[in-house]
């Protein structure tokens, strides 16, 4: 089903980390399951067989030290990693907790830079690799009252697209999945639930839905990807509308939440 002989996911504990998790070990792909929460990834290993647990906080050099360190080990090679920890932190910018925005850019950014750096070293002198970075539509556009996980999506979109432009040469992969409203843990970790009052039930995708597409069109070497008719429309109209225009809707849209 899928090119991957091996993979590793980062924020496998729970959403969409955790849902592809399950796509990969449906189809028999032994899976490195990373998360702070170690307890969540032993009953989820204990599922399929070939899945290895490392707990580890990528907000801290320790952890990225040693996922780093599991993934450059070339008696044990990585096809597939897929950069999904992440958080984001909602309300206006200066009322919202600084060191918690430091974290939020360390881990959205600095660490899915430093494992994509450590993926990309070992998978160009194999000439084979894929790296699924998790952004997010929110990157397509500024996002008031989201303003710096927006911004952060913004980073990991352009990012992986510069990155596969570069990696390709080599037959490497890199793909920005880019998801629109999921439910999974976001809402309550972000301050956003009230979101799910003030979107329809049709706006919604599932982890389900979000993980098997994603991990489709990285097998497939498709550089965006953006599940669901919904968002894949939103997308490129909101390519042809003025910025002011969009920011007004963002606003507006997270006003409702």
């Amino acid at each position: 089903m899928y090119p991957f002989q091996s993979a590793l996911i980062t924020g496998a504990s729970s959403g969409i980390g955790e849902a592809m998790a399950h796509c990969l070990g449906r189809a028999g792909v032994p899976t490195v399951l990373v998360a702070r929460r170690g307890d969540r990834l032993a009953e989820l290993a204990r599922l399929y067989p070939g899945f290895e647990v490392l707990a580890a906080d990528l907000t801290t050099r320790e952890g990225l030290d040693a996922v780093c360190a599991r993934i450059t080990d070339v008696a044990r090679p990585i096809d597939l990693v897929v950069n999904n920890a992440g958080f984001g932190s909602s309300g206006y910018f200066e009322q919202v907790d600084a060191d918690r925005l430091q974290d939020e850019i360390a881990l959205n950014v600095s660490a899915l830079v430093r494992l994509s750096h450590a993926a990309m070293s070992v998978m160009v002198e194999r000439r084979r690799g894929w790296i699924l970075n998790v952004s997010s539509v929110a990157g397509f556009q500024a996002g008031p009252r989201l303003a710096v996980y927006a911004a952060t999506k913004a980073f990991v979109t352009s990012f992986s697209e510069a990155v596969h432009e570069e990696a390709k040469r080599a037959g490497v992969h890199v793909t920005a999945l880019c998801p629109g409203l999921t439910r999974t843990e976001f809402q309550s970790v972000s301050n956003t639930e009230g979101l799910q009052r003030g979107f329809p039930v049709f706006a919604w995708l599932t982890a389900e839905k979000v993980a098997a597409d994603g991990l489709a069109d990285c097998a497939k070497g498709r550089i965006i990807s953006v599940p669901g008719a919904l968002y894949k429309g939103l997308v490129w109209g909101s390519a042809l509308l003025p910025r002011a225009v969009k920011r007004w809707v963002y606003a507006t849209a997270m006003k409702r939440g």
